[in-house]
């Protein structure tokens, strides 16, 4: 359920192929923009072309506003434009379709580019090229009601100016969807990593619940189980009594097999190897400097008995910690330091400033955060009652303190009167 829970709500981060605002952005970019066209396009068509006012602002507002009502829709925009372009020429008087350039002034002709580079960029090179084409077939239609001699030389310029537009449109918004979706595809992976990290962790927690827990319980029910062969003249009430402990304990480990059986997964086989603990930290070190950290390990020459919990728990804790000293201060010097004894198990990790190292870091690159590592060894030592104290230092660098206490161990049994244990 947590690894549901978790997944869903990574999904929910994932970005879509293109940012969320970037439809409302466009849109307000392109409504400045028709505000200006339009306070230049009508002018031109009343004072220039002797366009009658009143038509002059109503194909005026139909031609800039286009763009702007192709972003949600593009028919109806592609469309509003193209009558606007059939219509205003048929609104120049004869005798000024004559001289002036036509069919179209050139704020008209700054409309047609921006309606087909916002389509382009919006909706894909398809709907971009049937605007393209509709304008381009507008004005030769105009051109061909409407004879007259700069036409041609007109609607050659439009249509080469709009192409290029056009052409650079079909870039741009290619590269945008590329990035988009290596975008995605980052996020996707890093999705993906997650997860992998979850089932992981699923994975190490059922191991370890089968090492120590399990272990334990069986422990429990065997001794129970036979009590009444090692213990000489034990009361009929207390073999009961030892009998329902070791049906429990049974119980208890059946529930246990079914738990392992949930966290652990298909493609993850059990690991035979043995839980690695405070004994095994000096390997650790080793491996640590083999990969190039320079470590400085203060080890106890002996190991007081510890519970299997805390020595698992301390194991843990000291790789999570160099691991996070290597990964966000690759080359500073790192110091380690264990303490063991009857009462606590103490780490102490300590890695000198990243600038230190004489590593630059990465231009760009974030700064390190909290992670789930430290909240993984938080979670762990509290598992076993302890405590994980990490902060950065004066210096730069980062230190993390690690208490686990080591609770009293059961005594011994006393030996009975006829030799064999009790």
């Amino acid at each position: 359920m947590a690894v549901r829970a978790g997944r869903s709500a990574a999904e929910r981060r994932l970005r879509p192929t293109w940012p969320s605002d970037r439809r409302g952005w466009m849109i307000a970019v392109l409504s400045a923009i028709a505000l200006v066209l339009f306070s230049v396009l009508v002018p031109v068509q009343a004072a220039a072309y002797l366009v009658p006012v009143p038509y002059a602002i109503l194909l005026g507002a139909a031609a800039v506003t286009a763009p702007v009502v192709a972003v949600r829709f593009p028919k109806s925009g592609v469309a509003l434009f193209t009558v606007a372009a059939l219509l205003f020429p048929a609104t120049v008087p004869a005798d000024v379709a004559a001289t002036a350039p036509f069919p179209w002034s050139v704020p008209m002709l700054l409309a047609f580019a921006v309606m087909v580079a916002a389509v382009t960029l919006e909706h894909g090179w398809r709907f971009g090229l049937a605007q393209f084409g509709l304008g381009s077939a507008a004005g030769l239609v105009a051109a061909a009601v409407f004879p007259a001699v700069p036409s041609a030389n007109t609607l050659i310029v439009t249509t080469a100016v709009v192409g290029g537009i056009y052409l650079v449109a079909v870039l741009v918004a290619s590269r945008l969807r590329v990035g988009a979706e290596l975008t995605r595809e980052r996020e996707l992976t890093a999705l993906e990593q997650s997860r992998r990290l979850v089932v992981e962790e699923r994975t190490r927690i059922a191991r370890e619940l089968h090492d120590v827990v399990a272990h334990g319980m069986s422990l429990i029910q065997v001794q129970a189980s036979t009590a009444r062969y090692r213990v000489p003249d034990l009361p009929d009430d207390a073999m009961r009594e030892f009998d329902e402990i070791a049906q429990t304990a049974r119980t208890g480990l059946a529930e246990m097999r079914r738990l392992l059986g949930v966290l652990r997964t298909e493609d993850h086989t059990a690991d035979l190897a043995p839980q690695q603990g405070l004994r095994d930290i000096p390997a650790l070190v080793e491996t640590v400097r083999r990969a190039g950290a320079a470590v400085d390990a203060t080890l106890p020459a002996s190991l007081p008995p510890v519970p299997d919990a805390v020595d698992i728990t301390a194991f843990r804790v000291v790789q999570e910690a160099l691991s996070n000293a290597v990964r966000h201060a690759a080359g500073a010097p790192i110091t380690l330091t264990v303490e063991a004894d009857a009462v606590a198990v103490r780490l102490v990790v300590r890695n000198g400033p990243a600038a230190a190292s004489g590593i630059a870091p990465t231009p760009g690159a974030p700064a390190p955060s909290r992670g789930h590592g430290l909240v993984g060894m938080q979670e762990r030592a509290a598992l076993v009652g302890g405590s994980v104290d990490a902060a950065a230092d004066p210096d730069g660098g980062w230190t993390v303190a690690v208490v686990l206490p080591v609770p009293p161990m059961p005594p011994a049994p006393h030996p009975s009167t006829d030799g064999e244990p009790l």
